[in-house]
């Protein structure tokens, strides 16, 4: 998992609440076990018509964010049905942060998991965030994850929390993977002693 550390990209607003699991990535896109490819069917009932054409209304459709890098969204992000196919076609179409009042909790988690940063804010702050991000390439927001800190395109800064196991592990790229790897001179240690206690077990 690549880390995150510090990021410094467009922020692509989002005034919606309520964005589910399937309008981030439909249904009919979950048969890959893939994480990569995702990216160009996110939002994909909103990006497109129903010929497939691009919606030039919807904001990442825009040449202002078309590379954004950062999500300003409404309350309760990513609800619906578990998949985890959806924070794979956020990372893969090049959003590593998504801020928001609130989001659901299998989706929150998730995000930590695939390396991207959810960001809880205040509603006010969020509103205030909204409005920069609506500048476009104007409004290059940066964010610094050591800190704990969001810095908007005027130089205002916004503190953030983070939970401290989450923060480590997005610093040096850690997934679940990862993690146990970290432990694998215990774990050789471990299947070595328990080949000579219990054999059994290996044959």
């Amino acid at each position: 998992m690549q880390p995150f550390k510090t990021l410094a990209g467009i922020a692509a607003p989002l005034p919606l609440i309520n964005i589910d699991t399937d309008m981030i990535i439909p249904k009919q896109f979950l048969k890959t076990i893939k994480r990569t490819g995702l990216g160009v069917n996110l939002f994909a009932e909103m990006r497109y018509d129903d010929q497939g054409n691009e919606n030039p209304d919807f904001v990442l459709n825009q040449p202002a964010w078309r590379k954004a890098e950062i999500l300003v969204a409404g309350a309760n992000f990513g609800c619906g049905s578990s998949r985890e196919h959806a924070p794979w076609a956020i990372l893969d179409f090049g959003i590593r942060c998504v801020i928001a009042p609130s989001f659901a909790d299998i989706f929150y988690n998730n995000c930590f998991k695939n390396g991207i940063l959810p960001i809880v804010l205040p509603q006010e702050q969020v509103d205030l965030l909204m409005d920069d991000a609506r500048r476009g390439a104007n409004a290059v927001v940066s964010i610094d994850l050591e800190r704990q800190e969001i810095t908007g395109p005027d130089g205002g800064k916004i503190k953030f929390d983070v939970d401290p196991f989450r923060k480590h592990c997005l610093l040096n790229g850690l997934d679940d993977i990862g993690l146990t790897l970290v432990k694998k001179p215990e774990i050789d240690s471990f299947e070595a002693r328990q080949r000579l206690s219990q054999p059994w077990l290996y044959v």
